[in-house]
């Protein structure tokens, strides 16, 4: 019996020694967030102001739902981010915070409601983004197409940044983005080749690089796409994608650490450094793209009007 009590002890002592090494291990986690993630909150009259009409029309930007840690920097300088075609995906990401399953009906009304959205918060350069839409037939393009002409109606002095999904490789749907040529077409190939089917399960690697090759060789005058780092790539498999994307024609790069959106979603396996940031933007510069964003909060849209020049 009293063998029996000590091996029992030990257990227990056992069990709480591995309960409390995970604790430490949160707790030093935590702690290893580097500096250099750290937010400052948005401030500032432009911002104070816009966040004011947002609240008051009850707008739906990408920038509020998505926490978007450049919020204030872009809307101070007149941009911001609207989401199209409802809030549920088709598609399941592993990197994704957008909800999974079936989408509701396509609201008709949805151009003229985001037109009107960016006339009440006076901005100069929009970046429209859409879940994606595998249950409809178009892939939501005829709403793509509708929504960049009724906003060039009700906002003709402001530019437009399209972020587009693959539309499955749709020649038709793509070309139905290409025939209302917003100064700005971005498609997303978000990771290297060797991790795509893990990040990114409905979505092939090649066929978003074709779909940015055959936007160029159409004629649009300016493509972008972005990569996140952090999801366990390695430095040569990062500079073998920005070659890829180059050689697509992309003119526009934006390279940003992923961060976890919730416990579900793929862990953050590094946190790039600053110093690595710099060094891609110094590689894509030389491999010829016009515009390189690449620091840790880097996302798509960020300095998104800067890139018409």
């Amino acid at each position: 019996m009293v063998y029996y009590k000590f091996i029992k002890s030990l257990y227990f002592c056992s069990q709480f020694s591995k309960e409390m090494t995970k604790e430490t291990t949160s707790i030093q986690n935590k702690q290893q967030k580097p500096k250099w993630l750290r937010v400052k909150l948005p401030v500032g009259k432009k911002y104070t102001e816009l966040r004011g009409v947002v609240d008051k029309y009850k707008l739906n930007t990408i920038c509020t739902s998505g926490s978007c840690p450049n919020m204030g920097e872009c809307w101070t300088e007149g941009t911001a981010t609207f989401m199209i075609l409802g809030n549920i995906c088709t598609r399941s990401c592993g990197f994704c915070g957008v909800k999974t399953g079936r989408p509701e009906n396509v609201d008709w009304e949805e151009p003229e409601k985001v037109a009107r959205s960016i006339k009440l918060m006076n901005i100069k350069h929009a970046v429209i983004t859409s879940v994606d839409r595998d249950d409809i037939k178009d892939g939501g393009s005829i709403i793509w197409a509708e929504t960049v002409n009724a906003i060039r109606r009700a906002n003709p002095n402001t530019t437009l940044e399209t972020l587009i999904p693959d539309f499955q490789g749709n020649k038709t749907n793509i070309d139905r983005i290409l025939d209302v040529a917003p100064e700005v077409i971005s498609h997303n190939l978000e990771t290297v080749r060797r991790l795509t089917r893990e990040v990114r399960i409905q979505a092939k690697y090649d066929r978003s690089l074709e779909v940015l090759k055959y936007m160029k060789d159409q004629g649009q005058r300016r493509t972008k796409s972005g990569i996140m780092l952090g999801l366990g790539e390695t430095e040569q498999e990062v500079i073998e994608t920005m070659k890829d994307l180059s050689n697509a024609k992309v003119d526009i790069l934006t390279i940003g650490q992923y961060l976890q959106p919730s416990k579900k979603h793929l862990p953050v396996k590094e946190f790039i450094t600053p110093e690595q940031f710099d060094k891609y933007k110094q590689l894509g510069l030389e491999m010829g793209f016009r515009h390189v964003e690449s620091s840790a909060l880097v996302r798509s849209s960020y300095k998104a009007q800067k890139h018409l020049e």
